[in-house]
């Protein structure tokens, strides 16, 4: 199991003035599965930019093995910690292999150059991916789920011990949102990788999670195993939503069958 901790402390993180995750304290377990879900608008994005140094707080901190992950060389943070964003964005004209071997440049240095191991790590990471046919194809020349794939595969050749991924399912049908899933497990059942991802489907999010956290306007609603946290009346209260909460017949995890809206519940936009 990984040793490396992530917390946030009292963490405060805000856009332009305003203030979206307030005060919040989470503990991520090492080497497991964490699953954010929440309304939109209620802060889970903001949360993994936070965690993930993209975004500096405005009051507390996020603490990576103990230390103020601000105060740490970018370089050490970027080999231990890996982000796929919500919306990256590509350099024109770049080609998928070149796009994933960017993954490797935390482990280059004055006294470590590029070499097979490199060659190795990018290879093994768009063949996991399903890209590895798409090596030579410009990035921007791409479907929406196939570039998904890639920025996944340049995620993992960092090789970090943590990956944080934001929304990694967006833009995939259903074969290819189970494959991207069931790699993730993989990563943290065989090579274990702490995994920190944001779902919005409750169902994948119930199946995948090994540590389910539920926000609600920017703080912490609920967080556990997915059988002690998703109840009908946490379903309704969080997400303004009118559920019946059932076993999986497959895995046995919660399943969420929708009734409809609860009344008086609005959505804003995800932040």
């Amino acid at each position: 199991m990984t040793g490396h901790q992530l917390r946030a402390a009292g963490l405060s993180l805000a856009y332009d003035g305003r203030e979206v995750v307030s005060g919040l304290d989470l503990t991520v377990p090492p080497g497991s599965i964490t699953v954010i879900v929440g309304a939109n608008g209620c802060g889970k994005s903001t949360l993994l930019r936070g965690l993930a140094r993209l975004l500096r707080p405005v009051g507390g901190s996020v603490l990576l093995d103990g230390e103020p992950i601000h105060g740490l060389p970018a370089r050490d943070v970027a080999r231990t910690i890996g982000i796929l964003p919500q919306s990256p964005t590509a350099p024109e004209g770049i080609t998928v292999a070149d796009l994933v071997a960017r993954g490797r440049h935390p482990h280059q240095g004055w006294f470590r150059q590029w070499n097979a191991q490199d060659d190795d790590v990018v290879a093994s990471a768009l063949e996991a991916t399903g890209t590895l046919a798409l090596a030579a194809r410009r990035v921007d020349e791409l479907s929406g789920g196939q570039r998904q794939r890639v920025w996944i595969a340049m995620a993992l050749a960092q090789d970090p011990d943590v990956l944080l991924l934001d929304e990694p399912t967006t833009f995939l049908d259903v074969t290819h949102q189970l494959e991207v899933l069931d790699l993730l497990l993989q990563l943290n059942r065989e090579r274990d990788r702490t995994v920190v991802m944001v779902l919005h489907d409750l169902n994948l999010a119930a199946r995948y999670a090994d540590h389910l956290v539920v926000m609600q306007d920017g703080a912490v609603r609920a967080l556990g195993n997915p059988r002690d946290v998703l109840t009908e009346d946490l379903v309704a209260e969080a997400f303004g939503l009118r559920a019946r909460i059932v076993p999986d017949p497959v895995y046995g995890s919660p399943m969420v069958i929708p009734i409809g809206r609860v009344d008086g519940h609005h959505d804003s936009t995800d932040a």
